[in-house]
């Protein structure tokens, strides 16, 4: 269930997430629809990297299961 390969996917979606979160967030900053300084961006980002995380964790706990930390059903033959 805990393979390499399903800590890599985890890992990749939750640095990936980390990252979108904080471009958009300074991004927005930089636009002027928000107002927020780079140590809170950088906190929710972090945040938005444990949910991924935690998501991961709940997709391969749910009624799809399997080795893919993703919600969706991959498998083509099911």
């Amino acid at each position: 269930m805990f393979s390499s390969s399903l800590f890599k996917d985890s890992a990749e979606r939750a640095v990936a997430t980390f990252c979108q979160t904080l471009i958009a967030l300074i991004g927005t900053d930089g636009a002027g629809v928000v107002s927020i300084d780079l140590l809170d961006a950088v906190q929710a980002s972090v945040v938005a990297g444990v949910l991924s995380i935690l998501k991961s964790y709940a997709a391969i706990k749910g009624p799809i299961g399997g080795e893919n930390p993703s919600m969706v059903d991959l498998d083509e033959d099911a």
